[in-house]
């Protein structure tokens, strides 16, 4: 997880106006980025203690992309647990529709929509859904990412490199685009962008046998991590406590040793 801020103006790459921005990012099993925009003299998260019930996020939307399987389900349900709002969301109806049923029977506050983010309009459907839906826009996590591609990069064709750019860099940058006017009306916001233990760890080309026992060898926890281990720190960016953590990188990998 990646995580930064900036006070001045058109500090931050997303940031259009001149403005005061205060921004975080962190990065998947992996990293996570977030950053905030505030306007002049607010606050983006009063200090305040919640109750239990209320949850530490209460009164926040969030906006979850890929959330019906895997670290985003995790991410949303745990976001729904600690009182926010949630919008789902997957490239398959049948998939949101599934989730948004499992999270309401544990009585969490879901709903939901299909969206493929590479798709313009499915980005744009996004974001007015939860705008009409909830009535703005406090966190915006950006997990949905692809890899067409598996085995020697020299391999790689022009083709897998324009999807890879298209999706995961491109219409992460275009959707917090679409996301920050609604955050500046309502005094502020978090994102958080999900991003890949890649980034800091060479993988190098194993064998399917003893896979497992390969992977355990360079993780310090001596155990294969799970979907939820990414979520409590995802609520923990976006909340209260960490209105001043700021330009740092967050990895959930289990205390890995390698770093490039």
């Amino acid at each position: 997880m990646s995580h930064f801020r900036c006070r001045d103006e058109i500090c931050c790459p997303f940031a259009e106006r001149k403005q005061r921005v205060e921004g975080r990012v962190h990065s998947r099993g992996g990293m996570l980025s977030s950053f905030r925009i505030l306007r002049p003299a607010v606050q983006s998260w009063p200090r305040m203690h919640s109750t239990a019930a209320q949850g530490v996020l209460a009164d926040k939307v969030a906006l979850v992309t890929a959330s019906t399987d895997g670290i985003g389900l995790a991410i949303a349900r745990r976001l729904a647990q600690d009182g926010a709002k949630v919008m789902l969301s997957s490239r398959k109806q049948e998939n949101v529709d599934k989730t948004v049923a499992q999270l309401r029977a544990e009585n969490l506050n879901v709903k939901g929509t299909v969206c493929h983010v590479g798709k313009e309009k499915d980005r744009e459907g996004l974001v007015v859904k939860a705008v009409e839906e909830y009535g703005g826009i406090d966190i915006l996590v950006s997990n949905a990412a692809v890899n067409p591609f598996f085995g020697n990069i020299l391999d790689s064709t022009e083709e897998v490199w324009d999807k890879i750019l298209d999706v995961n860099v491109k219409a992460t940058f275009l959707l917090v685009k679409k996301v920050v006017p609604h955050m500046e009306k309502r005094g502020g916001g978090s994102i958080i962008i999900v991003s890949s233990l890649a980034a800091y760890l060479p993988f190098p080309m194993w064998q399917n046998k003893n896979i497992e026992n390969q992977l355990l060898a360079i993780l310090g926890s001596h155990r294969i991590g799970e979907a939820q281990d990414c979520a409590g720190i995802v609520s923990f960016l976006c909340s209260p406590d960490a209105a001043y953590i700021n330009g740092e990188t967050v990895v959930v990998a289990g205390g890995s040793k390698s770093r490039l």
